[in-house]
């Protein structure tokens, strides 16, 4: 087993030596490129008066500076790729170290009409997500977040088997996040697929022949030029009736010419994430599925989406002056151009949503699969059908630190309701939101914080953190109602896991220990499972009238006049309450 540490150490200092030796590699491009200019220079001006062998000189000049070219600029691409690995392992090693606040919070998905998500610290700064997202494309940001949201507990297992897989894979998964962090997004994906698939072609199909013949007929012109067989100013004639053929689409292209420009670079960088994915090996179920979904076609993807970021970037070059004026006038380089972007768009543009959809999954799953690889102590979830629905040792709360974290063991059957009080800060709070994730990560197919789990898969809903609304004119008691309305109409379709906190906040108390009475006794006549967590005591007694209720605690003492908490979850009903102390402690009274 790889430990995680050790390993981000190590891709740090071997890229690191790489950077140092490609950063060689570009300054003796450099040193070539400017050689070669002045030898082309040179030469040409030496044979000035004989322009044959200028001409001659001038072309071999000029692919070699164009060769050298492009050996600097896939050089200068590496360096990029480098000095993003080198980000990533030491953006790795923080987060291990818990600096991670920095980091995009997704406070954007918060939804306070959602099951749970904002209960329990899914989002926002100190957030689950923002602890373990690694993704860098903004669509798969989005499927990272829907994940996380979506309560699903179909096909658990397959989940599980595909990120185990991916948490194997931390060299393939660093390589796949940089390449998919060096693109740049102009246009969002959406966009681009609508371009596509409203895209009306407007070149017709004959002048692809007609292309092909002018360009012929201008290079005999030329060959005829250099044996002196014609005259050079039939050449400007030639060259004005190309542009003339090329401005009766002139200003369609330019429409093309402008959209192309934003999208270029994102074909680019997908048709490496795509050779990516097809180039390596995989055996979990749905790994091997999103594969055969870019393999389904005559070519694989990244060699489809590679030509067409090569078309786009042969119409970006009329940008070239010299290109624009002599590739559009001997060879009609525009409507050439055009002409393979519009067949490549009639070819694939209702194949391109899917394999954009594969390639923000394994961005997206990438970050899970990071998750695992990071935390080879947790368990996952052995998934079964029986009367528990949760079983686990030492489960504990992913975002809090080993060494002060106190974990529990939870054993809670199907239609068991558990009542847990406890003095204020002495841990039932945190203990909901434990399980509450931990059942979160369980469904995502995430190992969980434990030794041990048997887990039986249940949708969870939360009702913990509700907040009265100016804009709506509700109140906190009528918020928290609507809240509690909505588990109650939600549970009658489907079992839930149920988590309380302190509900009825907003009556006296007398009417709110009547009303969380009711509450529960309904939720268990519901036969729901669940958890809530109370200072009521008054409420603990439903435990000798509904066999399905069970008291739990969690308790302070005062030991030499100072608080102590053990945080440790214990079955009965706590008897210790400390706001008074504390507020004499805090000198309030």
């Amino acid at each position: 087993m790889i430990h995680h540490i050790s390993f981000y150490k190590e891709q740090q200092e071997k890229y690191l030596g790489e950077i140092t030796l490609i950063k060689k590699k570009i300054s003796n491009l450099s040193l070539l490129r400017l050689f070669t200019f002045l030898a082309t220079a040179f030469g040409i001006y030496t044979s000035f008066t004989i322009w044959k062998i200028s001409i001659v000189i001038a072309i071999v000049g000029i692919a070699t500076f164009i060769f050298l070219l492009l050996k600097y600029t896939n050089a200068k691409r590496k360096l990029a790729l480098l000095t993003t690995l080198v980000h990533i392992n030491e953006e790795e090693l923080a987060i291990v170290a818990g600096d991670f606040h920095h980091r995009e919070a997704g406070l954007e998905f918060q939804d306070p009409k959602h099951y749970y998500s904002l209960d329990i610290d899914l989002f926002g700064i100190g957030s689950f997500f923002q602890f373990i997202n690694r993704t860098t494309i903004p669509e798969s940001t989005l499927k990272l977040a829907n994940a996380l949201k979506a309560n699903n507990i179909d096909n658990i297992n397959f989940r599980q088997e595909a990120i185990k897989e991916l948490a194997t894979k931390p060299k393939w998964r660093q390589h796949y996040q940089a390449l998919a962090s060096l693109i740049k997004v102009e246009t969002p994906a959406k966009n681009i697929i609508a371009w596509l698939k409203n895209y009306k072609s407007f070149i017709p199909n004959q002048m692809q022949w007609i292309s092909g013949l002018f360009s012929l007929i201008s290079l005999s012109l030329f060959v005829c030029v250099y044996l002196n067989s014609i005259s050079p100013s039939l050449l400007l004639i030639w060259m004005l009736l190309g542009l003339g053929i090329t401005s009766r689409y002139l200003k369609k292209i330019n429409a093309v010419s402008q959209n192309s420009d934003q999208i270029k670079d994102t074909f680019r960088q997908y048709a490496q994430l795509l050779n990516e994915i097809e180039n390596e090996e995989f055996t979990a179920s749905i790994l091997k599925e999103k594969q055969r979904e870019i393999q389904s076609e005559t070519e694989k993807a990244s060699v489809i989406f590679t030509a067409f970021s090569k078309a786009l970037d042969a119409l970006d070059n009329r940008n070239n002056i010299i290109i624009a004026i002599f590739g559009n006038g001997f060879f009609l380089l525009d409507i050439i151009n055009t002409l393979r972007i519009e067949k490549w768009i009639a070819n694939y543009k209702n194949t391109v949503e899917k394999w954009f959809d594969v390639i923000t999954y394994f961005d997206a799953y990438n970050s899970l699969g990071n998750y695992t690889f990071n935390h080879p102590e947790y368990v996952f979830p052995e998934i079964k059908q029986s009367t528990a629905i949760l079983d686990t040792k030492g489960l504990g709360h992913p975002l809090l630190k080993k060494e002060k974290r106190v974990d529990n063991d939870i054993l809670i059957d199907k239609e068991q309701f558990f009542i847990v009080t406890g003095a204020n800060m002495a841990g039932k709070s945190t203990f909901l939101r434990t399980v509450s994730l931990n059942i979160v990560m369980a469904n995502i197919g995430l190992p969980v914080c434990a030794t041990s789990c048997a887990y039986s898969p249940i949708q969870l809903i939360t009702s913990m953190r509700t907040s009265d609304s100016l804009t709506d004119d509700s109140s906190y008691f009528f918020s928290e109602l609507t809240r509690l309305k909505f588990i109650v109409d939600t549970i009658e379709t489907d079992p839930y896991f149920i988590i309380l906190d302190e509900i009825l906040k907003g009556t006296n108390s007398t009417d709110k220990a009547i009303g969380s009475k009711k509450f529960v006794e309904k939720l268990v006549g519901s036969n729901a499972t669940g958890i809530i967590a109370t200072h009521d005591l008054s409420l603990c007694e439903i435990e000798n009238e509904l066999t399905a209720i069970k008291n739990y605690y969690f308790d302070a003492e005062i030991v030499n006049d100072e608080l102590y908490f053990d945080y440790t979850f214990k079955k009965g009903i706590c008897r210790n309450m400390n706001a008074s102390f504390l507020l004499k402690k805090m000198e309030i009274i």
